[in-house]
């Protein structure tokens, strides 16, 4: 349990999850990393630090380093648990460590752990001198909570950037240069999706103030260290903070019988026959927060479900309100399905699309086995009105 050194006199002392499997709801088939920064000047200073059951592992990369009694302050990005549950266990070994986090992060810290401790608390502006160096404190408020900050060394040219640029993947490499990019740019736009989307403006504010800094290297609370990629990761974060979408359909659906079955693939084989590049996704087979990833560059969303009790498949109904959590702005819903009598499936979804403000397009409603001819004319339909979406 060594630490990783970054520069001279910062390393990484975080731990990794090699089993994490669910993390807020979502996915993480390739587990996750807590983060966690140690920099040695004339203050020690810890950025950071790991979920409680992880904490030997950080304590043993501290202890690489320097005895964890000599830290002398301890800075909180964020208050979740997964940043902030060992800071009661490290505390007892840095029991006069001082505590720097925003008033809304301080508030939750001893909100969180009733520990009553005094936590100075830093705004737009504050800054902290270490010695050699001085951390600039930026406040980025709702990326993706309220007490949320960035943290920033000029003197080593590093953003400490919480959960912005983060990824979940446990790996024994730490820096972006290690390994294959394509899979980090993969789990960057799960993350994204799955945890940042909803804050979109907020992000925009947030790379604005990145670009005016002097950044050689991003230190996220997740992941892969950058180093040689940020451009392209700065790309990506003004792509999907912007919401720029492609020419492509998602087609996302559960069948009872088969019939929504069958409208969802003349539904993606239509879109493609219009030069729409296009998805098809059963529930039953995909994941959720898989899906999320697939839509944050999706311009047409369509989601199916025959009538079941009067409301829609239970499992459309969980991605539903995971979808509507997220907020992708910007979209064009198609809602469709079968139905047997009540046929309310439909105007379920379509009013849900009207809820997200999505430009919505004429929903799709067969009764019972939809025949051949039904399905060549409603996709006769539906590529007139691709047409005029273009």
């Amino acid at each position: 349990m060594k630490a990783v050194k970054i520069k001279d006199n910062v390393y990484w002392v975080g731990a990794v999850d090699w089993n994490l499997r669910n993390f807020h709801g979502y996915l993480t088939q390739r587990g996750s990393t807590y983060n966690s920064y140690l920099i040695i000047d004339d203050k020690v200073t810890l950025i950071d630090n790991v979920k409680s059951y992880l904490f030997e592992e950080q304590l043993e990369r501290i202890k690489s380093v320097i005895d964890p009694s000599k830290i002398d302050i301890i800075i909180q990005n964020h208050i979740e648990m997964d940043h902030s549950g060992s800071l009661p266990l490290i505390k007892e070994y840095c029991p006069n460590a001082e505590i720097y986090a925003t008033a809304k992060g301080a508030e939750g810290l001893n909100r969180h752990f009733k520990k009553n401790w005094q936590i100075n608390v830093v705004s737009g502006g504050s800054t902290l001198k270490l010695g050699k160096r001085q951390i600039a404190f930026v406040p980025t408020p709702m990326v993706h909570w309220p007490d949320n900050m960035v943290s920033y060394s000029g003197y080593d040219k590093i953003l400490f950037s919480n959960d912005a640029f983060g990824q979940h993947i446990a790996s024994q490499e730490r820096f972006d240069s290690e390994y294959p990019m394509g899979i980090i740019e993969e789990e960057a736009a799960k993350y994204y999706a799955n945890i940042v989307l909803p804050y979109g403006a907020q992000v925009v504010k947030a790379l604005k103030v990145a670009s005016e800094l002097d950044i050689e290297w991003i230190l996220p609370s997740h992941g892969l260290i950058w180093h040689d990629h940020i451009p392209r990761l700065m790309e990506l974060y003004d792509i999907w903070a912007n919401n720029r979408t492609v020419n492509k359909a998602l087609v996302i659906y559960d069948s009872m019988w088969g019939s929504t079955e069958l409208m969802a693939k003349m539904i993606r084989d239509t879109f493609e026959e219009s030069g729409v590049v296009a998805e098809l996704y059963n529930l039953q087979k995909t994941h959720m927060s898989d899906l999320m990833t697939r839509i944050l560059d999706a311009r047409y969303i369509c989601i199916g479900s025959p009538t079941l009790n009067n409301n829609i498949l239970p499992t459309v109904a969980a991605f539903l309100t995971y979808f509507k959590g997220l907020a992708p702005k910007g979209r064009k819903g198609l809602a469709f399905g079968s139905y047997g009598w009540g046929g309310q499936s439909i105007p379920i979804l379509d009013k849900a699309f009207e809820e997200m403000k999505f430009e919505k397009m004429n929903p799709i409603k067969m009764k019972f086995i939809p025949d051949g001819s039904e399905l060549e004319s409603a996709s006769e339909k539906l590529k007139i009105e691709i047409e005029q979406f273009k």
